[in-house]
């Protein structure tokens, strides 16, 4: 910034009377000041019209970003935000679509991730899934063998009367029907 005086001064080491005058000048400008009621001045100034004049492009091109980055505590920031709120404005499907999930996969160490696998327990889980289902198929089929050939001998047999389909005990009896 430039003192308006340095101009005065440097016009005094010419001539004895600009110094003089120089020297009037900055007593009348000290006493005008002193005498002069800031907050009555401040009063007077329409803030509205002062604001309209000024660009703020200009003021934020004087701005150092990262030095006001520098002075904000972002740990206080982040406890302001609420992050369910912030969350529920974000667009899920539109993010995953930006996802490239073979770039993803071909960054996953295979050799470690079946290091850590208990591929015995999967193979029991999925297998013993299947016997399961086999032995329950393998009884299904030997209770229709098992029926069909008690047929043929209740025919060979010539017998009228149906065996029983279980032992006695096994039966619903008239009670409990």
């Amino acid at each position: 910034m430039v003192n308006p005086r340095d101009r005065l001064r440097s016009a005094g080491r010419r001539n004895p009377v600009e110094a003089i005058a120089q020297q009037v000048t900055e007593r009348v400008v000290d006493l005008l000041v002193g005498a002069l009621d800031v907050n009555e001045l401040a009063a007077r100034i329409d803030l509205n019209a002062l604001l309209d004049s000024v660009d703020p492009n200009v003021i934020l091109d004087r701005v150092n970003v990262d030095a006001l980055l520098d002075r904000v505590n972002v740990d206080a920031l982040l406890d302001r935000v609420d992050v369910d709120a912030l969350l529920d404005r974000v667009d899920v499907k539109a993010l995953l679509e930006r996802v490239d999930v073979n770039d993803i996969v071909s960054q996953v160490d295979m050799d470690a991730l079946v290091e850590r696998t208990d591929l015995g327990a999967v193979i029991a889980r999925s297998s013993g899934g299947m016997g399961t289902e086999a032995l329950d198929a393998l009884r299904s089929q030997a209770v229709g063998l098992d029926r069909w050939v008690d047929r043929w001998v209740q025919r060979l047999l010539r017998r009228k009367h149906h065996a029983p389909s279980a032992p006695a005990t096994l039966l619903p009896t008239e009670a409990g029907l």
